[in-house]
């Protein structure tokens, strides 16, 4: 009886040590950074599991699709404002653990940023937000953090046990927070300051791997390549490749070659079917992340090559349990050559397994009112969301891409994502026609002038992916500056899922995959004006940046379609004084055209140092030039003359971003 207890008592100890030794490890800084870099992780479903939610600025005006669901008002907000040791602080976010922020954006960050973990008063980390998210503060490097065509991104994972709050003490910026949360109970240890020493050496690796996401984050070595060769006639289609399982797809390798390759890449059509489910049905340029074309650039699953003919390579991984197979179908009008491989390597499919899916939709000449949400992705069933590519056709140089995204998981009636801005989503700000490449968010092409022509943009969610159990819906609101025009919009969706679930693409048929010719941009002038933005800037006090801004694209179009914008860091006090000429000495009558919007300040203005008028009111429920304000009669003499802008405040209604834009001045008699 003695020894059976003995043994008895041991078999409870050896269990519990056993029990210890299989728990899952806790999360922490160096397990999340993985997450940076792993493909192959996103094919199952997460485990822990947990769910992404955004805090943003958006407009708190928005209610419902009833009341002001298109407001875009969305600087400034917060959860609340907090009075700490004499300042205040801007709550950005305030979350109940375990949890992780998992990206960290704004179009222009303020202040102090301070983020406090677990209750703690003293921050765990306290640095100027342009420190941290531009990558300049030790430990947190580009390209994990950095500033790309005005948008700024912070993607170090900060890991967080109970709680985490985020703040700055300076107000009037642009901001979303992407976090992740955990089931109660999930073991996370949160971030400390001293990681980004401790870590430096992974942190420095990694971030390496992310400047060179094809070369150094590349498929396992072990992958067999099956090679392809096909020449497809009109209306023609090929099964490119077969396989049996259990396997996956890492490495799928495309080269095309056809008279107009424009028209090509969109007109071939690529699907790819997983146990018995098409999951891919995309024409094959857009498929790869960028459109019309083939536009260099790189990011961490998907890129292209500049090349006479370039690579077209994608390293999503995408597994089946029993056989896959990949066609090619040409719905264009001309013959395409096709070549490349497919690469696999052997898994281990079990019930967290997913398929990988990518959807394409278009829809030609979107009127731009009334605005609208234009859907990128529904779908049901368990999966996540990885990320997306939009091709935009834009007819007039004005901006396309003030709508925000709403994204709804699993049923929600209000979106758990809402955002501020098309471009705000993709990773860049301040509708910045500037071309930028990065692992996770890119802008490969845009045309120009302004935003005129096609634009293609992508983001890809790593580390920030959004699971679902049920349902995941995704729109991005069609809002343009233009009241009377229209886009031509082609999006391409990215998620896993498990076997059986449903999503809402429909077939694609040869008038989808027709490219539309664009019109020439029209271009609207003040006949004998001096445009404000090639005016001289002789003298500027305050903290505030000038630069040129398009701003063509509405029905009362400005002056060449720019302006002399003043902003970032204007405020009461300050001045901005600019020469214009005079061909000759004399009284002339002055006429200036300005901008109005809800952040624009009211300003005096001054010529030669006189008053010319009273203040003018630059706020406006919405971006819209003034019209042509008479300053009145003064003496000019001949050459440069001055004309001075003093901000003096803003309207009740204003944003207090104290914005100012000076379209055309124009001489008269």
């Amino acid at each position: 009886m003695q020894n059976r207890a003995v043994s008895r008592a041991t078999a409870v100890i050896l269990l519990a040590l056993t029990s210890v030794a299989v728990a899952a490890p806790a999360i922490n800084t160096e397990t999340l950074l993985n997450d940076l870099i792993d493909l192959q992780r996103l094919t199952r479903l997460p485990d822990p599991s947990y769910v992404t939610k955004q805090f943003s600025s958006w407009d708190r005006a928005t209610q419902s699709p009833d009341k002001d669901w298109f407001a875009n008002a969305d600087c400034g907000h917060y959860l609340r404002i907090e009075e700490k040791n004499g300042r205040k602080e801007h709550v950005m976010m305030d979350a109940e653990g375990p949890g992780v922020i998992v990206r960290i954006w704004s179009a222009n960050p303020k202040g102090t940023l301070r983020i406090y973990l677990d209750g703690s008063d003293t921050p765990v980390l306290e640095s100027p937000m342009q420190k941290i998210l531009g990558g300049d503060l030790p430990g947190m490097p580009r390209p994990l953090a950095g500033e790309r065509s005005k948008g700024w991104n912070l993607y170090f994972p900060i890991a967080y046990a109970k709680h985490c709050k985020v703040t700055s003490d300076e107000g009037g910026f642009y901001y979303h927070v992407n976090y992740r949360t955990y089931p109660s109970g999930t073991a996370v240890e949160s971030f400390k300051a001293a990681d980004l020493s401790r870590l430096a050496s992974k942190i420095e690796d990694i971030a390496d791997r992310l400047n060179s996401p094809r070369m150094k984050v590349p498929p396992p070595a072990d992958r067999v390549r099956k090679l392809y060769e096909v020449t497809l006639a009109p209306g023609a289609k090929q099964t490119i490749f077969e396989a049996t399982g259990p396997k996956a797809i890492v490495g799928f390798l495309t080269h095309i070659q056809a008279e107009n390759i424009e028209t090509a890449a969109r007109a071939v059509v690529v699907r790819m079917t997983f146990d018995g489910e098409q999951t891919v049905e995309c024409p094959i340029g857009d498929y790869y992340g960028t459109a019309p074309g083939l536009t260099p650039y790189a990011s961490l699953p998907l890129g292209i090559t500049e090349d006479s003919t370039p690579d077209l390579w994608s390293h999503w991984w995408m597994p089946f349990a029993r056989n896959a197979t990949v066609s090619l179908e040409n719905l264009g009008d001309q013959t395409v050559r096709l070549n490349g491989g497919v690469s696999t390597v052997d898994y281990d499919w079990d019930d967290r397994s997913l398929h990988f899916h990518a959807g394409w939709r278009q829809e030609k000449k979107v009127p731009t009112r009334p605005f609208t949400d234009w859907a990128h992705l529904e779908c049901t069933g368990q999966g996540r969301f990885v990320g997306g590519h939009l091709h935009i056709q834009n007819p007039v140089r004005g901006w396309w891409g003030e709508g925000d995204e709403k994204i709804y998981v699993d049923g929600e009636t209000f979106p758990s994502h809402f955002g501020t801005g098309t471009e705000d989503y993709y990773g860049y700000a301040w509708c910045s026609p500037a071309r930028f490449v990065h692992a996770y968010h890119n802008q490969p092409r845009c045309d120009g002038p302004g935003n005129y022509g096609n634009t293609s943009v992508n983001r890809f969610h790593i580390i920030d992916d959004i699971p679902f159990t049920k349902s995941f819906k995704f729109d991005i609101e069609n809002w343009h500056w233009a009241e009377k025009t229209y886009t031509n919009r082609a999006a391409v969706s990215y998620w896993y899922a498990r076997p059986g679930g449903k999503h809402f693409f429909k077939p694609i048929t040869r008038d989808d995959v027709k490219l539309e010719d664009m019109p020439k941009p029209v271009v609207y002038k003040v006949k004998g004006c001096q445009e404000g933005e090639k005016l001289k800037i002789v003298e500027k006090t305050g903290q505030g940046r000038t630069e040129i801004q398009d701003l063509t694209g509405f029905e009362n179009q400005f002056s060449d379609g720019h302006h002399l914008w003043w902003t970032h860091g204007t405020k009461p006090g300050d001045k901005l004084t600019v020469h214009f000429k005079a061909p000759q000495a004399g009284p002339k009558r002055i006429e200036v055209g300005l901008t109005k919007a809800r952040d624009y300040g009211i300003v005096q203005l001054y010529v030669n140092g006189k008053k010319a008028g009273e203040p003018i009111d630059l706020y406006n429920d919405g971006v819209i030039p003034s019209g042509p304000i008479d300053l009145g009669t003064f003496e000019l003499v001949q050459g440069d003359n001055k004309l001075t802008v003093e901000i003096v405040g803003a309207n009740p209604k204003a944003d207090k971003a104290y914005m100012f834009g000076l379209d055309y001045l124009l001489l008269k008699d």
